[in-house]
């Protein structure tokens, strides 16, 4: 089979054996029609709990916490989570909450922080023209952050507007354990607590999760001291449009990509030019369900039930899987690949949106599809180089880095263009690492196709090698004998569950 995959902004024709098991998200679901009423519908009958009713002040204040569009990759200017925020800022107001007593928390944790127009994107145009109330971005590093204090006696710092507020509302989408959900108000604590956390093996099981415990912590403790709801949308994956619709998905739609001429001359364009095209070609995304009550509780269904909707089986382990990478990182606002989130995409997200059992075996080999190249720059991609520095030196060296990261936590000059909106905090580029750290601990090797850098990913502990064809021959000779090959299609990547009959061959 001949399959077009991304590497980066370019969208090579890769050859791979016909019986390789083709991991393509399944096709689309039927959407809500109206995002809004489902909204409202949700908050009058939560899953458990009072409903919103209850719990507002009449003339009282709210703060009603939002996340970054980061997930699901690739993302969309129209985002369902819009209409959910324009749903629950009327309902307030009919509840007797004036809007000019609303403030908007933009929680967006270590990301950098959201600009003019990231600010205006978190209600339609329609809606934000309306808005009398308050946007604030959430800065980890403020000093006038509030403490709550927690059961285990230990305090976190975290955004005074949850404090001060007579009600709080989370609207997040349900996406993985370490996003949404009560992760939105870990999301609005300092940076030193959003490091704190190790990551967790498996992106879509919420006991496994360290960092779905604190903020489950957080979330309890914030509700016995102001009233706490959580609105979780069940999202479909996004769905291209135009001439390629249909692409993961349907076979024509991969087809039609791999027959296209305009594949052949966007892979020839300037890097900025094909980043720019991808990024702006047509996609939709779809609401499928929304969910309301304690964060926690809303999260966590609506997890379940966006995995299960969304999910493909395999009826056992692969020996090898193919990565394709996209052109952009998983982090607000949308910047161009480097090394670092490269293998923070394919290893620390992908690799982990896994239930019950991971999709690659012990020892397995992984492909990630990518060009590896140094990408840094000054301006956001700064930390990223600071990190890259320290790894080039010594390696994935466990003593070495902890005392890079703790200077790193301490760079005045670094965190001052965090709060400008310039860069991302500090120590971002860290957790991104240590996110590949589940993914690596368990296979035998990291192979980089395509790869123009061989510093590059040598220095994070991975493999270069020139094409695909070379990487999985490599990977065949380790599984020797038979060799089971997975390849996911594309972004958007699709939760994988081991066991059953498979339905993504």
């Amino acid at each position: 089979m001949r399959l077009p995959l991304l590497s980066g902004s370019r969208v090579p024709l890769v050859t791979v054996a016909d019986d390789a098991v083709l991991l393509a998200p399944p096709p689309p679901l039927d959407p809500l029609l109206d995002v809004g009423a489902a909204v409202l519908e949700a908050l009058r009958y939560p899953l458990s709990g009072p409903a919103l009713a209850e719990l507002t002040t009449p003339g009282g204040s709210a703060a009603i916490v939002v996340e970054p569009r980061s997930l699901p990759l690739p993302g969309v200017d129209m985002d369902p989570r819009q209409e959910a925020v324009a749903a629950v800022v009327a309902e307030l107001e009919r509840l007797g909450m004036p809007a000019r007593r609303h403030t908007i928390v933009i929680a967006g944790g270590l990301e950098r922080r959201a600009g003019r127009r990231q600010v205006e994107g978190v209600l339609r145009p329609l809606s934000a023209r309306d808005f009398r109330g308050a946007v604030v971005v959430h800065d980890v590093a403020a000093d006038e952050l509030g403490v709550l204090e927690l059961v285990d006696g230990s305090s976190v710092s975290i955004n005074r507007a949850l404090l001060d507020a007579d009600v709080v509302v989370c609207v997040t989408a349900a996406e993985t354990t370490e996003r949404g959900g009560p992760c939105a108000l870990l999301a609005a604590c300092s940076a030193g607590e959003i490091a704190s956390v190790a990551p967790a093996p498996s992106l879509l099981m919420p006991s496994l999760s360290p960092t779905g415990d604190l903020a489950g912590r957080i979330s309890a403790v914030l509700s016995r001291r102001t009233p706490l709801v959580g609105v979780s949308i069940v999202l479909d994956h996004p769905r291209a449009l135009g001439r390629y619709r249909g692409y993961p998905w349907s076979p024509a739609g991969v087809e039609a990509v791999a027959r296209s001429p305009l594949r052949r001359i966007t892979n020839l364009l300037p890097g900025d030019a094909r980043s720019h095209l991808l990024q702006n070609a047509g996609r939709e995304l779809n609401a499928v369900a929304a969910l309301a009550g304690p964060p926690a509780v809303a999260h966590a269904e609506a997890l379940l039930r966006g995995v299960a909707l969304r999910e493909i089986r395999l009826d056992r382990e692969l020996d090898t899987i193919v990565v394709p990478l996209p052109w952009s990182s998983l982090h607000e606002r949308r910047e161009r690949m480097n090394p670092i989130t490269a293998a923070a995409t394919g290893l620390g997200h992908v690799l982990r949106l896994w239930r019950d059992a991971p999709p690659l075996r012990e020892g397995g080999t992984i492909v990630l599809l990518h060009d590896f190249s140094r990408t840094f720059g000054n301006g956001p991609g700064a930390p990223y180089r600071e990190l890259f520095h320290v790894l080039r030196g010594s390696g994935v060296e466990e003593q070495r880095l902890r005392r890079a990261r703790a200077a790193a936590g301490r760079d005045e000059k670094a965190i001052a263009a965090y709060r400008q909106g310039h860069a991302p905090h500090p120590l971002l580029p860290y957790l991104d690492l240590e996110s590949c750290g589940p993914a690596l601990d368990r296979v035998g090797s990291v192979l980089v196709a395509g790869c123009r850098d061989a510093g590059a990913a040598r220095a994070l502990g991975l493999v270069p090698t020139h094409n695909v064809a070379t990487a999985l021959e490599m990977a065949r000779g380790v599984a020797g004998g038979s060799h089971r090959l997975g390849v996911m299609l594309a972004p958007p990547y699709p939760p994988v569950e081991v066991g059953g009959d498979q339905d993504s061959a």
